[in-house]
């Protein structure tokens, strides 16, 4: 998996490329650590994220936590229909603000 991160101020983009699985989620968990320092609003560009797995889905729940921390928010955009499912079977399509 690709990992990209955008800071414009107070607005983190981290775009996605490839599988959010056991392999890569530790990566990605590392990488937001310090980068959501000071940030309101993280959003997660899913265009090309091909595949979420529950360990994707943990390092999710850890980053909308330190957004509610911070009083910011969590988006996802662009998640393909395979990753939404993922999403509403688990729940967690009620707790992310999908744009």
């Amino acid at each position: 998996m690709t990992i990209t991160m955008n800071r414009n101020d107070t607005e983190l983009t981290v775009v996605l490329d490839g599988r959010l699985d056991t392999l890569t989620a530790p990566e990605l968990e590392e990488q937001l650590e310090d980068a959501v320092d000071g940030v309101q609003k993280l959003v997660f560009d899913f265009a090309n994220l091909e595949y979420i797995s529950s360990a994707g889905l943990r390092v999710l729940a850890g980053a909308a936590d330190a957004m509610d921390e911070q009083d910011g928010e969590l988006f996802i955009s662009g998640a393909n229909a395979d990753v939404i499912d993922v999403f509403e079977v688990t729940g967690f399509a009620d707790e992310l603000n999908l744009i």
